[in-house]
């Protein structure tokens, strides 16, 4: 049955942690023949790398994409396995759009970790090591983070990319423009701005090429309307027809993530609950600064688990 004040969320990149979801998985057998589906799809064993394997191991991009969006769907189907209320909206960060479609039924599970295996590996070959940085700007209005980035770019690329809640921008770019763009948000005000751990300039121009040869292979990949709609990064709006869904996830490679207006868009349409569907919660965290009339809950541990099928029980 439906919650009509239902929402799923899917986590993006930076959720990975060795060891995730071990409590889970010793609980709920789908997280075993899920992870089990996709080693066959990668030709690596996911579960014991994501388990036995190091941090860094996991942190390559074309690792992280095809962990996170298992992990998610491992979850979703444990979630339904037990008679967990079907959402009437969801919504993925980054990354995590792909493991709203899968489980909105968009594209098979084996054709979501291809496509984002290569989406991982295409977007880190995209731009070299160390030429391209992200960093995280607190403290600071959207406005005010566009106008330091366009000073700094001085020919360069720095632009703003993902939305996560209000006063909680990530910028990105080449590196020095976004060293320049660091110290112009400080002058502006910003609580702090500090780079993060990640080599490639993830949703900025510079990604485009990735999206030019990612985008015969989603061509290829059948798609289908979404079962549940789900609300994308690029313009916070549903889309049913599906060569306008694959023109979406092209798109969503070069551009920014509109987290903020995708959660409020959900909160307009009478979703009051979020629920976290992937390792951690990040997502959880950042309801609560968007809309404080939203509830949260995350999944990733059997105790919580059982609290949210009780909770959002109609």
């Amino acid at each position: 049955m439906t919650n009509a004040r239902l929402a799923f969320v899917f986590p993006g990149q930076g959720s990975q942690q060795i060891g995730m979801l071990a409590d889970a998985a010793a609980e709920f057998p789908e997280i075993r023949s899920t992870f089990s589906q996709a080693s066959d799809v990668l030709g690596y064993d996911l579960w014991d790398l994501c388990q036995t394997g190091e941090q860094a191991d996991i942190n390559l991009t074309e690792r992280t994409q095809p962990l996170l969006l298992t992990a998610s769907v491992a979850l979703y189907r444990a979630w339904c396995a037990r008679g967990g209320a079907r959402p009437a909206r969801m919504a993925g960060h980054s990354l995590g759009e792909w493991s709203a479609l899968v489980c909105a039924g968009t594209l098979a599970f084996t054709d979501g970790v291809r496509l984002v295996r290569e989406r991982g590996r295409l977007m880190q070959e995209a731009v070299p090591a160390g030429e391209g940085a992200m960093a995280a700007v607190i403290g600071l209005d959207d406005a005010a983070v566009e106008e330091a980035c366009a000073a700094s770019a001085q020919g360069e690329v720095v632009a703003a990319v993902n939305y996560n809640s209000p006063g909680q921008v990530v910028i990105a770019g080449s590196s020095a423009a976004v060293g320049r763009a660091i110290e112009a948000c400080k002058a502006a005000g910003a609580k702090r701005a500090m780079p993060l751990p990640v080599s490639a300039p993830f949703h900025t121009e510079l990604m485009r090429p990735a999206a030019e040869k990612l985008a015969p292979q989603i061509e290829a990949t059948v798609f289908h309307a979404p079962e549940i709609p789900v609300i994308h990064n690029v313009h916070a709006r549903p889309e049913t027809d599906p060569q306008a869904i694959k023109a979406l996830m092209v798109e969503q490679i070069y551009s920014p993530v509109r987290w903020t207006a995708c959660v409020q868009a959900m909160a307009a349409s009478g979703i009051g609950q979020l629920l976290e569907c992937g390792p951690g919660k990040v997502l959880a965290g950042l309801a609560k600064r968007i809309d404080r009339g939203l509830g949260s809950h995350n999944i990733d541990a059997p105790a919580q688990f059982h609290e949210a099928l009780i909770a959002t029980a109609e």
